[in-house]
Protein backbone atom coordinates (compact mmCIF):
# COMPACT_ATOMS: atom_id res chain seq x y z
CA UNK A 1 0.00 0.00 0.00
CA UNK A 2 1.65 3.45 -1.08
CA UNK A 3 1.23 5.93 1.90
CA UNK A 4 0.60 9.85 1.02
CA UNK A 5 3.11 11.71 2.95
CA UNK A 6 0.35 12.90 5.40
CA UNK A 7 -0.81 9.46 6.44
CA UNK A 8 1.81 7.28 9.12
CA UNK A 9 1.82 3.44 9.11
CA UNK A 10 3.18 1.11 12.46
CA UNK A 11 2.67 -2.73 12.92
CA UNK A 12 1.36 -4.24 16.17
CA UNK A 13 3.05 -6.99 18.16
CA UNK A 14 -0.13 -9.09 17.60
CA UNK A 15 0.72 -8.18 13.16
CA UNK A 16 -2.15 -5.44 12.95
CA UNK A 17 -1.16 -2.92 10.65
CA UNK A 18 -2.81 0.67 11.95
CA UNK A 19 -2.77 3.74 9.29
CA UNK A 20 -3.86 6.82 10.42
CA UNK A 21 -3.39 10.67 8.87
CA UNK A 22 -1.66 13.44 11.05
CA UNK A 23 -4.71 15.10 11.56
CA UNK A 24 -6.05 12.32 13.84
CA UNK A 25 -9.31 12.30 12.05
CA UNK A 26 -9.49 7.84 12.18
CA UNK A 27 -7.30 5.02 12.03
CA UNK A 28 -7.59 1.88 9.68
CA UNK A 29 -6.67 -1.33 11.23
CA UNK A 30 -5.34 -4.03 8.73
CA UNK A 31 -5.25 -8.01 9.65
CA UNK A 32 -4.36 -10.89 7.83
CA UNK A 33 -5.18 -14.24 7.30
CA UNK A 34 -3.62 -17.02 5.02
CA UNK A 35 -5.50 -19.73 3.99
CA UNK A 36 -3.46 -23.09 4.23
CA UNK A 37 -4.89 -24.97 1.21
CA UNK A 38 -6.35 -23.26 -1.88
CA UNK A 39 -7.86 -19.91 -2.45
CA UNK A 40 -10.52 -17.54 -0.86
CA UNK A 41 -13.52 -17.10 -2.90
CA UNK A 42 -16.25 -14.40 -2.79
CA UNK A 43 -19.10 -16.76 -1.64
CA UNK A 44 -16.24 -17.80 1.08
CA UNK A 45 -15.33 -14.03 2.21
CA UNK A 46 -18.93 -13.27 2.08
CA UNK A 47 -19.80 -15.90 4.57
CA UNK A 48 -16.91 -14.85 7.05
CA UNK A 49 -17.88 -11.01 6.53
CA UNK A 50 -21.26 -11.99 7.52
CA UNK A 51 -20.52 -14.13 10.44
CA UNK A 52 -17.63 -11.54 11.95
CA UNK A 53 -19.65 -8.64 11.51
CA UNK A 54 -23.43 -9.44 12.25
CA UNK A 55 -24.10 -5.89 12.79
CA UNK A 56 -23.17 -4.78 9.52
CA UNK A 57 -25.75 -4.61 6.53
CA UNK A 58 -25.43 -4.47 2.97
CA UNK A 59 -22.38 -5.68 2.23
CA UNK A 60 -21.21 -4.58 -1.22
CA UNK A 61 -18.42 -6.33 -3.52
CA UNK A 62 -15.50 -4.10 -4.18
CA UNK A 63 -11.96 -4.32 -5.39
CA UNK A 64 -8.82 -2.91 -3.73
CA UNK A 65 -5.67 -3.08 -6.11
CA UNK A 66 -5.17 -6.77 -6.20
CA UNK A 67 -7.70 -7.62 -3.77
CA UNK A 68 -11.19 -8.21 -4.19
CA UNK A 69 -14.12 -9.13 -1.90
CA UNK A 70 -16.41 -7.49 0.70
CA UNK A 71 -17.12 -3.50 1.99
CA UNK A 72 -19.76 -2.36 4.36
CA UNK A 73 -20.44 0.83 5.95
CA UNK A 74 -22.32 0.85 9.48
CA UNK A 75 -22.78 3.27 12.77
CA UNK A 76 -21.26 1.64 15.84
CA UNK A 77 -22.12 3.32 19.04
CA UNK A 78 -20.59 7.14 18.57
CA UNK A 79 -18.26 6.04 15.77
CA UNK A 80 -18.66 5.32 11.98
CA UNK A 81 -17.46 1.99 10.62
CA UNK A 82 -16.01 1.11 7.18
CA UNK A 83 -15.03 -2.77 7.19
CA UNK A 84 -13.67 -4.92 4.28
CA UNK A 85 -12.90 -8.28 3.97
CA UNK A 86 -11.02 -8.74 0.28
CA UNK A 87 -8.95 -11.62 -0.79
CA UNK A 88 -5.98 -11.93 -2.97
CA UNK A 89 -5.02 -16.50 -3.40
CA UNK A 90 -4.86 -17.38 -0.39
CA UNK A 91 -4.12 -14.00 1.45
CA UNK A 92 -7.29 -12.34 2.93
CA UNK A 93 -7.18 -8.73 4.66
CA UNK A 94 -9.44 -7.65 7.01
CA UNK A 95 -9.64 -4.06 7.06
CA UNK A 96 -11.44 -1.84 9.19
CA UNK A 97 -11.63 2.07 9.03
CA UNK A 98 -13.20 4.10 12.21
CA UNK A 99 -13.75 7.36 13.48
CA UNK A 100 -15.81 9.42 15.91
CA UNK A 101 -19.19 10.19 14.08
CA UNK A 102 -18.65 13.45 13.61
CA UNK A 103 -16.20 12.91 11.39
CA UNK A 104 -17.81 10.41 9.24
CA UNK A 105 -17.27 10.64 5.94
CA UNK A 106 -14.64 13.45 6.14
CA UNK A 107 -11.45 10.76 5.00
CA UNK A 108 -13.41 8.38 2.86
CA UNK A 109 -12.07 9.49 -0.35
CA UNK A 110 -8.43 9.35 1.00
CA UNK A 111 -8.63 6.24 2.59
CA UNK A 112 -10.15 4.62 -0.78
CA UNK A 113 -7.01 5.81 -2.50
CA UNK A 114 -4.98 4.36 0.03
CA UNK A 115 -6.59 1.23 -0.18
CA UNK A 116 -6.67 1.37 -3.92
CA UNK A 117 -3.58 0.80 -4.03
CA UNK A 118 -3.22 -2.62 -1.72
CA UNK A 119 -1.01 -5.28 -3.98
CA UNK A 120 0.68 -8.37 -3.37
CA UNK A 121 4.27 -8.55 -3.09
CA UNK A 122 6.04 -11.69 -3.21
CA UNK A 123 9.16 -12.21 -0.97
CA UNK A 124 12.44 -12.17 -3.06
CA UNK A 125 15.24 -13.88 -2.14
CA UNK A 126 18.74 -11.26 -1.08
CA UNK A 127 21.56 -13.24 -1.75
Amino acid sequence: MALAPEWWAEAEEDGTILVGDEDDVGCIEINTLHKEAGDFDAAELKAIATAESPEAGDWQQVRLGDFGGWYTAFTEGDAGVREWYVAAGSQLLFITYSCDLDNAGMDDSAVDALLDTLAVSSATEVS
